[in-house]
């Protein structure tokens, strides 16, 4: 799908705020309802727009403490990093696992109660994954930046 001006607009103003109303968007983007709804539902449609998520405080909920893990493989096979993608989609610690080039094989975003906890999770699950191999932690000690929205031109 092909993106014009609109579109990109449509999609800054959801980033932002996914429940605002269809008369407030259309408003915001130049549009009348109709049309900009129309154009919504073929972003949506598209899988230009996935999902519509609530974004919560992570320490308000009793998972404060956010580490970010890097995973060494025993081998860089198929079937090992497959294995490893499908351990991790059962853990929900892991909110976010990319598989990478570089210096480790795989990096996790884990969030958890405390230091505690995390130190259970890494030796009760993440270590037991029969591909890894290592695992190595960095804890944030401060969150500088932490934005949602894709960079639109």
């Amino acid at each position: 799908m092909k993106l014009d001006a609109i579109d990109r607009r449509i999609l800054r103003a959801l980033q932002r705020d996914g429940r605002m109303q269809n008369i407030e968007l259309a408003k915001e983007v130049g549009l009348s309802p109709s049309p900009c709804l129309r154009r919504v539902r073929l972003l949506e449609e598209a899988g230009v727009i996935e999902r519509y998520v609530a974004v919560v405080d992570g320490a308000k909920v009793g998972v404060g403490l956010t580490v970010f893990a890097r995973v060494w493989f025993k081998t860089q096979d198929a079937a090992m990093t497959n294995q490893f993608a499908e351990a991790v989609r059962r853990f929900p610690e892991v909110v976010e696992c990319y598989l990478t080039t570089g210096e480790c094989d795989a990096l996790l975003r884990i969030v958890t109660a405390d230091l505690n906890s995390y130190w259970r999770f890494q030796a009760d699950h993440l270590t037991r994954i029969p591909s890894v191999q290592s695992v190595k932690t960095d804890v944030p000690m401060e969150t500088v930046k932490r934005s949602y929205e894709i960079p639109l031109s």
